[in-house]
């Protein structure tokens, strides 16, 4: 009388079986969805973090320049002797977070619940490199401008004609030329001087010597390395410029009268080209947070005690597997 009866338990088996299975996939999905959702929520609550962690970093760093320039009113000289030009060590975020008001840090195991991020950052003189925007000044290209580029090119090995190119092609991006469309973009940066021709050997050679900063600007002699100052000045060898760098530990240049006497017979220190103070740094911030590192460039430009970023280029890297 019940034939049919084992294929009824049959099909309500595998309906069965299709429930559970919908119900687990759908399970499965909303879980992945929910676990998405906290990753995303996670990365952006990093990134914020990390953003203000770094703003802070640059807060500080710009009140460190505005301390100095209060303390040098009377006599303005920057040198590497100075607070602003020691480096931040990398430290344990946690350090911070966890000291004080007196700056005392708790009893107690402190880096057991510390979060597993480190904070570095250093203040660097612009002004100790030689920023190719002078060489787009005025209707003709200056011929001493060009003579330290061309000295420069040869300190660091580039190929011959190396300087004619990029002061012609900075010039034509300037709009200094009479064919604009075919002017190049101008570059904000030394690694973006590629959009003028150079190769990428060529630009990593030139860019430990050479700036680019939103106005004409000397070179200062108290943090220029030593192909720098000999660019500098018609007749000067690397041995002269080797003496100013060993001097200037002890005793910082702190006029023109100063320069004077390491320029060879005949040169006249100017001003214009080669100084004492500086007005443009470069602070870098750099927040490592396990196998990724978040480091962030910024240009700030000192006028008496105000302190603008100029610009601001944020990267991120990933360590190398030990």
């Amino acid at each position: 009388m019940h034939p049919a009866l084992p294929r009824q338990r049959g099909a309500a088996l595998l309906t069965a079986l299709l429930l559970v299975t919908l119900v687990t996939s759908l399970a499965a999905a909303m879980i992945w969805r929910q676990y998405r959702a906290v990753q995303i929520e996670t990365a952006d609550r990093a990134r914020a973090q990390s953003a203000w962690i770094l703003q802070g970093a640059l807060d500080w760093a710009r009140l460190i320049l505005r301390e100095d320039a209060r303390a040098n009113q009377r006599e303005a000289v920057d040198h590497l002797g100075e607070v602003w030009a020691v480096p931040l060590a990398e430290a344990r975020l946690s350090t911070f977070l966890a000291a004080d008001q007196e700056g005392k840090k708790p009893p107690g195991d402190e880096t057991a619940d510390g979060p597993e991020a480190f904070l570095s950052g250093q203040l660097s003189d612009a002004q100790a490199l030689y920023n190719l925007r002078n060489l787009t000044l005025g209707e003709q290209l200056p011929a001493a401008e060009l003579r330290t580029l061309q000295r420069l090119c040869d300190s660091a090995g580039v190929p011959s004609g190396t300087a004619q190119l990029l002061a012609k092609q900075l010039r034509a991006a300037a709009g200094l030329v009479e064919d604009k469309n075919q002017a190049p973009l101008m570059p904000h940066t030394v690694d973006e001087l590629g959009w003028l021709g150079l190769s990428p050997d060529v630009v990593k050679r030139l860019k430990p010597f050479v700036t680019l900063l939103p106005q004409k600007t000397p070179v200062n002699l108290n943090t220029a390395p030593r192909e720098v100052i000999a660019a500098l000045f018609e007749g000067m060898d690397l041995g002269s410029a080797e003496r100013i760098v060993r001097d200037r530990i002890n005793q910082p240049l702190k006029s023109q009268t100063d320069i004077q006497r390491y320029l060879p017979q005949g040169v006249q220190p100017d001003e214009s080209r080669a100084g004492v103070a500086s007005a443009y740094f470069f602070i870098t911030g750099t927040l490592r947070l396990d196998e990724r590192v978040l480091q962030e460039r910024s240009l700030v430009w000192r006028n008496g005690l105000e302190m603008r970023v100029v610009a601001r280029e944020r990267v991120n890297l990933m360590l190398q597997a030990p």
